[in-house]
C-alpha cells in the first residue's frame, strides 16, 4: 500500500472523521512506530508501520453504512455526559459507527451513521453542498411576504441562510407544514431561521439526505444502505462509487429481523437487528 496522510488513514480505518483525526494528531494522541506525531500531513504506510491512538493499535475494520429513522428524544452523538439516550442506543453494531451531521433532540427523521471518515467529511462539509430535505411544521400561517423573505435569505449570525426550496405542502390546526431543502449544516439552522421571522418550528422531520430517502422505515429502526444507495451517495459528493483501501462489509438485509422499541424507555428490544424491508 502506498503511503497516505496519517489523518486520512485514521478516518479510513473508522477511528474518527478527518477533522477529528487532525485534532487527535495535534493533541499528541497518535503515535507511529512508538513516536508521537503532531504534524498534520505526515505520511505513513499502515501495512508496514504501527499506528496507535491513546496507546491502542489502529486496525482496519469493514466499512459500514447505516440509515436510521431517528425518533424525537434521542441525542445525535456517541456519548452524552448527562446520561441522555443517544442514537447509538438504537444502533449497536460491532463497527465504530458515528452519526453523520446533526439532528437535534427534538427532531426526527433520516440520520446516517458510518465509520467511513472520507464520506463523513464530504457529507458534512459545506463545500460539497449536499442537499437535505425536511418537513417542517411552524407555529402559525406565514404570509407570502415572509415566505419570500425566507427564499431571499434570512441572516443568522451575520450570514444569510440559503434555502434552496421552500414550499407550503399543507396546513394543520397548529400551523403550516413546509417542505424545506437546504444544504447548510449549522446547528439548529432551520429552527433559528424560522424564529427570526416570527414563526417558531413545532416539528422538524428530515426525509432526505442527497439521493437517499427515508421512505417507510419506521421510527427507531435502521437498515444498511443498499449498494445502489451507497454508490449514489458517493457520486453525489464526488467520490468513487466503491470505497478504496478498506473493504466494505457486505451485508444483506436479513428477512424477519427487526429492531423494535419497547418498554417505557423505548430502548431497542433486540440489539443490532435490522429493519425488515417490505
Amino acid at each position: 500500500m502506498a503511503e497516505q496522510r496519517l489523518q486520512r488513514v485514521l478516518a479510513a480505518y473508522g477511528i474518527a472523521s478527518r477533522r477529528k483525526a487532525e485534532q487527535l494528531i495535534l493533541a499528541g494522541r497518535v503515535t507511529v512506530d512508538g513516536v508521537v506525531v503532531r504534524e498534520l500531513g505526515t505520511k505513513v504506510d499502515p501495512e508496514r508501520q504501527e499506528i496507535r491512538v491513546d496507546g491502542e493499535p489502529v486496525r482496519p475494520e469493514p466499512l459500514r453504512y447505516i440509515m436510521l429513522h431517528k425518533p424525537v428524544g434521542y441525542i445525535t452523538t456517541t456519548v452524552d455526559e448527562y446520561g441522555r439516550r443517544t442514537v447509538l442506543d438504537l444502533v449497536q453494531v460491532p463497527e465504530r459507527v458515528v452519526p453523520v451531521g446533526r439532528l437535534d433532540r427534538d427532531s426526527s427523521g433520516l440520520l446516517l451513521l458510518t465509520n467511513d471518515g472520507d464520506l463523513i467529511y464530504r457529507i458534512t462539509h459545506p463545500r460539497y453542498e449536499l442537499e437535505k430535505e425536511y418537513e417542517v411544521l411552524v407555529d402559525g400561517f406565514p404570509p407570502p411576504e415572509v415566505e419570500e423573505a425566507l427564499r431571499r435569505g434570512v441572516p443568522v449570525d451575520g450570514r444569510p441562510v440559503q434555502i434552496r426550496r421552500l414550499e407550503a405542502i399543507r396546513t394543520e390546526p397548529e400551523g403550516t407544514v413546509y417542505r424545506v431543502v437546504i444544504h447548510e449544516g449549522r446547528n439548529r439552522i432551520i429552527r433559528r431561521v424560522f424564529e427570526r421571522v416570527g414563526y417558531p418550528v413545532l416539528r422538524l422531520h428530515r426525509v432526505r439526505v442527497g439521493p437517499l430517502r427515508l421512505g417507510n422505515l419506521p421510527p427507531g429502526q435502521w437498515r444498511d444502505l443498499t449498494p445502489e444507495e451507497l454508490a449514489a451517495l458517493r457520486r453525489a459528493v464526488g467520490l468513487s462509487e466503491t470505497p478504496a483501501g478498506v473493504k466494505t462489509k457486505e451485508r444483506e438485509l436479513d428477512r424477519g429481523r427487526t429492531v423494535q422499541l419497547r418498554g417505557r424507555d423505548r430502548r431497542p428490544g433486540r440489539l443490532g437487528q435490522k429493519y425488515r424491508r417490505r
